[in-house]
């Protein structure tokens, strides 16, 4: 074999395990806004994207990205990357987002247009093929999006895939592999896993209630019965109130004008509410009635294509359309490929290179914060102490003045 021949031999098997990375934004220079188009949908307020690495971070340069900037507002931006499909790869979609800013609600997600996308018109019914991304809103939302369009309709994945809460840098990461499974990843570790036939309601179910069967008439779902045999006592009706035996009428009381006094009622120690006969364990019972399930006749009619979930033909865009309440989340590192253990790497080598630095740094300003907040503390109450002092001062010299007045007084008068 010759060294050219040996050369194309190496390159082939390197390309044949090395995975195809299709889009990779680390906003690494100044020049994003060449890249990136900003919506001007009508109708409504977008806030503007800045780019910095934020008050804390592991490394400036590393940990630069767009971060949102006004509160309150919707935010819109897109970039288009060469169409590819994953009708036969996998599909990794990955990212990093940082809520520094604390966030009580706002989304933190991306979403994957196909190629036609209109940049300029982006919104939030901009059709999209997938939707990914942690979403917070208060304590009752914190969970991570896996939205699925499937034949024109965005499916929501029916598992609670919760999000990270804190203001530190997080790194999501969805892997759909060919044979219908998937992955989610925050951070690098494996949070959910599954397939998107179970996970979703693309298709019909598998199963359904047979539609023919019915619960027997006989049937009974009592575990316990009233005893038959069990009668009453003799002395349990008793009145729920009584009049009050320590009333007595007070000694204004007029009957010709209050008329006839009543002793207020009161609740009667002696009684004991409802009788009801024991329960007891009912001999006829057969448990619960499951109805009988059938194969779903729906599903005779699905074909291959239908059967092809989460599998595109034109993957061309991604973007961020988010609604913030308090601005200031920042999204970094996108990637899209098809190689896991090659996202993997690549969040190693920003957020796993940067996280411990970054966490370092955001806790010596919380120390410093803290420091000044109780240096001002200190400087009011010292303030208010030495008002206090002057008011004593002045009161003990009023008193002292008074005191020479009154003493004065008194000699004349002598």
């Amino acid at each position: 074999m010759t060294s050219a021949s040996w050369l194309l031999f190496v390159s082939l098997c390197i390309a044949a395990v090395t995975g195809k990375v299709h889009f990779k934004e680390e906003f690494s220079d100044t020049k994003w806004e060449d890249r990136w188009v900003q919506s001007e949908h009508k109708g409504k307020e977008f806030g503007t994207f800045k780019l910095t690495p934020g008050k804390f971070y592991g490394d400036a340069d590393i940990n630069q990205g767009l971060q949102t900037s006004q509160d309150a507002r919707f935010y819109g931006i897109s970039t288009k990357f060469d169409s590819f499909s994953n009708e036969d790869k996998p599909l990794v979609i990955q990212f990093s987002v940082k809520h520094e800013q604390n966030i009580d609600c706002g989304g933190g997600y991306v979403k994957v247009f196909p190629s036609d996308l209109d940049q300029k018109d982006l919104h939030g019914d901009s059709p999209y093929l997938l939707m990914f991304g942690p979403d917070i809103c208060g304590p009752g939302t914190k969970k991570v999006h896996v939205i699925v369009n499937y034949k024109g309709t965005n499916h929501l994945i029916k598992k609670n895939i919760r999000c990270k809460d804190d203001e530190y840098t997080h790194v999501y990461t969805l892997i759909l592999n060919t044979d219908g499974t998937y992955v989610v990843k925050i951070d690098n570790k494996e949070e959910e896993k599954g397939t998107l036939e179970d996970d979703w309601d693309m298709l019909p179910a598998k199963m359904i209630p047979d539609p023919e069967a019915k619960k027997p008439d006989d049937w009974d779902e009592r575990e316990m019965i009233p005893d038959e045999t069990d009668t009453k006592p003799e002395d349990w009706d008793k009145p729920q109130h009584i009049p009050d035996p320590d009333a007595t009428k007070p000694e204004d009381w007029d009957e010709e004008m209050d008329g006839s006094w009543e002793p207020p009622q009161i609740e009667n120690p002696d009684y004991k509410g409802e009788w009801k006969a024991k329960e007891i364990s009912n001999p006829a019972y057969k448990g619960k009635w499951i109805h009988p399930e059938i194969e779903n006749p729906a599903r005779t009619s699905l074909t291959a294509e239908d059967l092809k979930l989460a599998k595109f033909k034109d993957i061309g865009a991604i973007g961020i359309d988010i609604w913030q309440v308090k601005s200031g989340s920042i999204f970094d590192n996108i990637l899209i490929g098809d190689d896991a253990d090659e996202a993997a790497k690549h969040a190693e080598d920003t957020w796993g290179a940067t996280k411990d630095a970054e966490k370092k740094m955001k806790e010596t300003a919380d120390e410093e914060d803290r420091k000044k907040a109780d240096e001002e503390s200190k400087k009011e109450s010292d303030s208010s102490k030495n008002d206090d002092d002057d008011e004593t001062d002045k009161a003990d010299k009023d008193s002292d003045d008074k005191d020479d007045h009154d003493h004065d007084h008194d000699h004349d008068e002598l």
